[in-house]
C-alpha cells in the first residue's frame, strides 16, 4: 500500500462520519501539502477495488466512503445525513435463507431525520 493509500485508509476506518473525497483530500492535505485531489480519488478507487473501504452512492449527493464492516445506512431524504444502523436480524435471516454467510451487501433505508422533522414542524407552524 502506498503512503497516501495508507493514510487515506486509516482516515476512513477511524472516521465517525462518512467522508467525501473532498473531505478526505482536505484532511490529508494538512499533513501532505503537496497531495492533489486526483491522487486522493485514485487511492480511494484503488482501496475500494481492493475491498479495504466501500463507496456509498446516494442519488443527488457526492459519493462518500466508509469502512468495511457489516452495517447498513439511514439516509435522510431532506438533508442527506447518512447514519449507521445495524439490522442484525435481517443479516441472520438472509444468511439462513441462503444457507451460507454473506460477504457484504449495501442496504440504505431512507427516512426524514429528527432534525429535519423538527425543522418542518417549525416551518409549517410559522
Amino acid at each position: 500500500m502506498t503512503r497516501y493509500a495508507e493514510r487515506i485508509w486509516k482516515l476512513i476506518i477511524e472516521s465517525r462520519t462518512h467522508m467525501t473525497a473532498e473531505q478526505v483530500f482536505l484532511e490529508i492535505k494538512k499533513e501532505e501539502p503537496k497531495v492533489v485531489l486526483a491522487t486522493v480519488y485514485n487511492n480511494l478507487n484503488g482501496l475500494c477495488r481492493e475491498g479495504k473501504i466501500r463507496k456509498i452512492s446516494v442519488e443527488g449527493q457526492l459519493d462518500r466512503y466508509d469502512k468495511i464492516q457489516r452495517h447498513d445506512h439511514l439516509v435522510c431524504r431532506e438533508c442527506g445525513r447518512l447514519s449507521d444502523i445495524s439490522f442484525q436480524d435481517l443479516t441472520e435471516n438472509l444468511e439462513a435463507q441462503l444457507g451460507e454467510g454473506i460477504l457484504s451487501y449495501d442496504l440504505r433505508v431512507f427516512y426524514i431525520c429528527p432534525q429535519c422533522r423538527e425543522r418542518n414542524i417549525v416551518k409549517n407552524n410559522v
